[in-house]
């Protein structure tokens, strides 16, 4: 009888293989609350790369770190009507505290514009204030009705930027700044992760912002999953809560504002978009442990040989980890290294110790090849930088030969069936994106012939991206 798979096979049933490998290699459960998840460690650690990652680039763009409550009084939120009407479904709002009902209901932060411009409205009050840039590491909560570990949870984990510019066209140059040189290089160059840049139309865009910047990735079932974005929020919150400053002629002006956020939703675009029937595909500069050594049976030999070799990784500047645990089957470990898709696995036995060789296990590219132990350390950079380049060019390839070019509604639905659709915006216009989504499927952002992002919805030539989305 043939065994049976560790994983659903994607083919059959690309859901349940999403939630089979969350599970099997454990990244995370479901929490005890509808729609809440508990990140395990080995999950935690690919979103404490991100973070750091994302942290460094963020900074780099100036901006600093800080924190805001994360409960926010119901009547700052009414204060931008737009805003508050776009999240009012998904608002998780407390009403009684110590016992008592509160003289004005709380709720539980879905976003921090509100708060924030509460405290940017006293912390503003000159042209030297400006530009005011802030970014917070944080938790909010949205009240999801069709919950999915990773995509959509009631809550989640993100970092959320906000900013306070003296000009229009400050606050709009940084918001593109941070989509294209944090976000988008970030994708492309640590989750090795081919993207979409482009803006959302008004139907799709952030409620209360003049512009949605937005990061759109397909994943392995040719459905698309926003991944990052960046909204121009002009004047509106700034008007809602008198953010103003005294310019360099003495008037009174109100600043130009930016808001922009990425969450653990990462994590699952990871799992979606690189992962395979074997598991999970690490790309190697995301990798909290870039090499496994792993120890095949019990024998003092090989262990000492996967210890100093380990030391001459971490020397070379590999993140290792050494797999000592022989009371374990090894090949119960291999399968478990598999699915939590650690990018290289090098296997030494006391045959091995012998040859004074080492087995070198691809989990990307695949294959194993003997290696000389003494040669490892200088082979194995390389190897991570060749897995890390075919990740990207395996998700390019994908959205490439899945994406086709249609010319009206039926055409775009049908394409939406196995990839995305592209089709001139001015030919499906407001009517045609309402159309697509009776049927389930988004415009999910605009761009220009030539892949750039077009300075308004209505440049000549502008396409509409369209798919089925998580």
């Amino acid at each position: 009888m043939a065994k049976a798979p560790v994983l659903t096979p994607r083919a059959d049933d690309f859901p349940r293989w999403y939630q089979d490998l969350i599970n099997k290699a454990e990244l995370a459960d479901n929490g005890p609350v509808r729609g809440t998840m508990v990140i395990r460690p080995y999950g935690y650690g690919l979103w404490e790369r991100m973070q750091s990652e994302m942290d460094a680039r963020i900074k780099d763009a100036g901006v600093s770190n800080a924190y805001f409550p994360l409960f926010i009084p119901q009547s700052y939120l009414t204060r931008e009507a737009e805003h508050v009407e776009g999240f009012a479904p998904e608002l998780a709002v407390v009403t009684h505290g110590g016992g008592k009902e509160l003289e004005e209901p709380v709720v539980v932060r879905p976003t921090s514009e509100t708060i924030i411009n509460e405290y940017f409205s006293k912390w503003v009050q000159s042209y030297r204030d400006l530009p005011l840039l802030i970014n917070q590491w944080a938790n909010v909560v949205r009240w999801e009705l069709r919950p999915r570990v990773f995509l959509r949870t009631t809550e989640f984990l993100w970092q959320e930027g906000h900013t306070a510019h003296a000009t229009y066209e400050d606050a709009r140059d940084f918001a593109a700044h941070i989509h294209r040189n944090v976000y988008g290089e970030f994708m492309e160059n640590v989750l090795a992760m081919d993207t979409v840049p482009g803006r959302k139309t008004a139907r799709e865009r952030f409620a209360g912002a003049l512009n949605t910047l937005t990061l759109e990735a397909m994943m392995g079932d040719g459905k698309a999953l926003q991944v990052a974005t960046s909204h121009e929020l002009g004047q509106n919150f700034a008007k809602a809560f008198h953010t103003q400053y005294l310019s360099k002629d003495s008037t009174q002006e109100y600043v130009w504002q930016t808001s922009w956020g990425s969450t653990t939703r990462m994590i699952g675009a990871l799992v979606m978009m690189h992962g395979d029937d074997n598991g999970l595909r690490v790309p190697p500069r995301l990798a909290a442990t870039q090499v496994v050594v792993v120890v095949i049976k019990e024998d003092e030999a090989a262990l000492d040989a996967a210890r100093k070799l380990a030391a001459r990784l971490k020397e070379a500047g590999v993140r290792v980890q050494v797999d000592d645990r022989t009371d374990t089957p090894f090949g119960r470990r291999a399968v478990d290294w598999e699915l939590k898709g650690v990018p290289l696995r090098v296997e030494i036995g006391p045959r091995d110790v012998a040859a004074g060789t080492a087995v070198l296990a691809r989990r990307i590219a695949g294959g194993k090849e003997p290696v000389a132990l003494d040669a490892v350390p200088e082979v194995v950079p390389g190897i991570l930088e060749e897995d890390q380049a075919l990740l990207l060019r395996e998700s390019r390839e994908r959205r490439e030969s899945r994406t086709a070019d249609v010319t009206s509604v039926d055409e775009a639905v049908e394409a939406a069936a196995t990839g995305w659709g592209r089709i001139p915006w001015a030919a499906l216009g407001d009517a045609g994106e309402a159309k697509l989504a009776e049927q389930g499927v988004t415009v999910r952002c605009l761009v220009a012939e030539d892949g750039s992002v077009p300075e308004s919805e209505d440049a000549p030539g502008t396409i509409a991206l369209v798919a089925r989305a998580y």
